[in-house]
């Protein structure tokens, strides 16, 4: 897995852009483009507020963003989830929970975060929640099929 990295205050100003709001939480880069730019967030499993946060890594590089969108937009979830074995879907959820859940703070008796990738339980939600652990170096298999069929979108 790619070394996390706080972010600086030019990647702080350059993540506000990416997502067009301010972060709510902390987060660590964990993936960069060969220029510098922020492609995958790690976040913490808590918001600032004390809202729980289920989705670890966040994909907030432009280009990529914008590519897997389009590959969700073309049917991406329904075949992926369809493509894939449950159960090998269902164990990358489960250790997803597992390394997000072991980043809570010491002593945490808040609200905790659920499920799997962006949270849900079962099956494939979000393709860009995937793709980021992949990125990350996660053993993911919906973020690995999304990296084998993203050139169907690539313009």
């Amino acid at each position: 897995m790619p070394a996390p990295t706080p972010p600086s205050d030019a990647d702080r100003l350059r993540v506000r852009e990416l997502l067009g709001r301010e972060p709510q939480g902390a987060y660590e880069i964990v993936v960069r483009r060969a220029d510098g730019d922020p492609v995958v967030l790690r976040n913490a499993p808590v918001l600032d507020d004390g809202t729980p946060m289920p989705t670890r890594y966040w994909l907030v590089g432009h280009r990529e963003h914008l590519v897997v969108s389009r590959l969700e937009g073309a049917g991406g979830v329904r075949r992926a989830e369809a493509d894939l074995p449950a159960d090998e879907v269902a164990d990358a959820h489960r250790r997803y929970a597992i390394e997000r859940d072991a980043d809570l703070p010491a002593g945490h008796t808040g609200p905790r975060p659920t499920g799997g990738v962006a949270g849900t339980r079962t099956g494939v939600k979000c393709l860009h929640a995937h793709y980021a652990w992949f990125l990350a170096g996660g053993d993911d298999p919906v973020g690995r099929w999304v990296a084998e069929h993203l050139d169907e979108v690539a313009t």
